[in-house]
């Protein structure tokens, strides 16, 4: 009874904390998503350039899955927030629920029906709530290692005076806070499934799941807490280059305006299967050529725009118009 109590009352307090640091990360991931709103940059679909998006929009999304997890957390809080006091099978046969009630009351926890022990899937469910939040953080630094890989370079992990990338190598600049964030957010997933196999327990109880929660409880806690803050001071002293978002966004010619070319000769009466084969061919030429693929549309007799709709499909403030959408839902939430 007071152990699984006071169980639920750390639980509770370890969930409170991880909600304030995903708070704080959420203020750091809004305000770049607000300093980056027109910060252009191409979008990449399958590791390929695709279409341009902003810097703004991607880090916006971060803060929609982070909201997200701040719920799943607070959600697994209420949950954990629980207690019992009822004897060895639950049936309060040598105490009375009042004490029970009483307890609760001064610890600020619901009592609950429980066996001689509260059921694990409340367990579970905090667990998930750490290892999701840890798989978010998870998301957010691999497309930083991805971006920060010497052949995209359009952001880079703070480097302090004299820090070492690399024993070996010197020149090296490795980006350690998002791979270590990368690493232990496996941990929290594992953990979660060890949360999952403790549910079911023989009887009225067993102690299967005692040895494994005294690993995988306090480290989730501890887990989900260090990579929320670690992540907070790696973006706070994230290096964004725009000049390098805006050479790659120009690498391949302009072919990552295919789309609205494509729709612009279907607008003016050309079927979308010769409008697409038209494109496509120009767009290989414009890359293998190296020239620009405005101009090969241009040559093209069978593009029947005028120069102005042709300039209209390239107009880059066109293509981003709504991206600010998801930073102005990010601030509304």
């Amino acid at each position: 009874d007071v152990v699984d109590t006071g169980l639920c009352w750390a639980l509770r307090d370890g969930a409170t904390l991880i909600h304030d640091a995903l708070n704080e990360l959420i203020d750091v991931v809004t305000n770049m998503a607000v300093l980056h709103r027109n910060s252009a940059m191409i979008g990449r679909t399958h590791g390929v350039h695709a279409e341009p998006t902003t810097l703004g929009a991607k880090v916006a999304l971060w803060g929609a899955q982070l909201q997200r997890d701040r719920d799943r957390i607070l959600a697994a809080r209420t949950g954990i927030a629980v207690c019992k006091l009822s004897g060895a099978v639950g049936t309060y046969s040598n105490i009375e629920p009042e004490v029970e009630a009483q307890v609760g009351q001064r610890l600020s926890l619901v009592p609950v029906p429980a066996t001689q022990v509260v059921a694990r899937d409340r367990h579970a469910e905090y667990l998930f709530a750490c290892a999701s939040v840890g798989t978010t953080l998870e998301s957010i630094a691999v497309e930083l290692r991805h971006l920060q890989r010497t052949e995209v370079n359009e952001v880079r992990e703070g480097f302090a005076k004299g820090q070492k990338g690399s024993s070996a190598m010197p020149h090296k600049r490795n980006p350690i806070s998002a791979e270590t964030i990368t690493g232990l957010s496996r941990v929290l997933r594992a953990n979660a499934q060890v949360g999952l196999q403790d549910v079911a327990l023989w009887h009225e109880r067993d102690i299967s799941h005692s040895s494994a929660e005294r690993i995988v409880l306090p480290d989730s806690t501890s887990l989900a807490l260090y990579m929320t803050r670690r992540m907070v001071r790696l973006l706070e002293n994230l290096e964004v280059d725009a000049e390098q978002m805006t050479k790659n966004l120009n690498a391949l010619h302009g072919v990552v305006f295919s789309q609205s070319v494509l729709l612009a000769l279907v607008e003016h009466g050309m079927t979308r299967d010769d409008a697409y084969r038209i494109v496509q061919t120009a767009a290989a030429t414009a890359i293998q050529t190296q020239t620009s693929f405005q101009d090969v549309l241009a040559a093209d007799a069978q593009v029947k725009l005028t120069q102005a709709q042709l300039a209209a499909a390239f107009d880059l403030s066109r293509v981003l118009r709504h991206a600010g959408r998801a930073i102005d839902a990010l601030l509304a939430n």
